[in-house]
């Protein structure tokens, strides 16, 4: 069965690909959670229609993606989160986010499935995010994820936590790792207009 992501589902795509999945998969946990809508004709032209104006935003040569790179270098983003006591996020931050919040703070566009991020941010800290901008052209964003309403804790105090959070809370962190699920439901929202907004509330991811 053929969806539309209304948010980026790990091991399945980022917000707004057009996926197959099971039936079943579809109907008992990726519709009735909003976390995607079904593949109608009329919605997935009207994505690829956003999907070609987000696309004339991106870097064209190879001296436009020096420039982008010049500025990124320089930028650091932030996202306030919500966290448990070991760090551990509830919800992540993901390939999307990153996207969002460069385009809302530096009006940058970027191919999301070019941003390295591997898995999802899942705990607090400084991450340097590797994007590719153009052939032979990437830079590393300086990304800080922090507690919301706090502020980042020393290196060492990080690590103790992430430790902590190994040893004692596999059932606590598997519990934070779950963003609740309105939470969840708020990302559909997101997919209408994705280009002008960024949410660094996680609280849609």
């Amino acid at each position: 069965m053929d969806v539309i992501l209304l948010t980026d589902v790990d091991k399945v795509g980022l917000r707004g690909e057009v996926v197959s999945v099971a039936r079943g998969y579809a109907r008992n946990y990726l519709l009735p959670r909003r976390l995607a809508e079904p593949a109608t004709p009329a919605r997935v032209a009207e994505l690829e229609r956003r999907e070609a104006q987000r696309t004339r935003h991106e870097a064209r040569t190879f001296e436009h993606a020096q420039e982008i790179a010049d500025l990124l270098r320089k930028t650091v983003l932030r996202f306030e989160v919500k966290a448990g006591p070991t760090g551990s996020l509830f919800g992540s931050v993901t390939p999307t986010d990153i996207a969002d919040e460069l385009w809302r703070a530096r009006k940058v566009r970027v191919d999301r499935r070019k941003i390295g991020l591997g898995d999802p941010i899942k705990r607090i800290g400084r991450y340097e995010v590797p994007i590719e901008l153009f052939t032979d052209v990437e830079v590393a964003v300086k990304t800080l994820v922090v507690p919301e309403g706090g502020e980042l804790p020393p290196e060492e105090e990080l690590a103790e936590a992430a430790a902590e959070g190994v040893e004692g809370a596999e059932g606590v962190d598997g519990a934070e790792d779950d963003a609740p699920p309105e939470a969840e439901a708020t990302a559909a929202d997101n997919l209408d207009d994705p280009v002008e907004t960024a949410e660094t509330s996680q609280d849609s991811t």
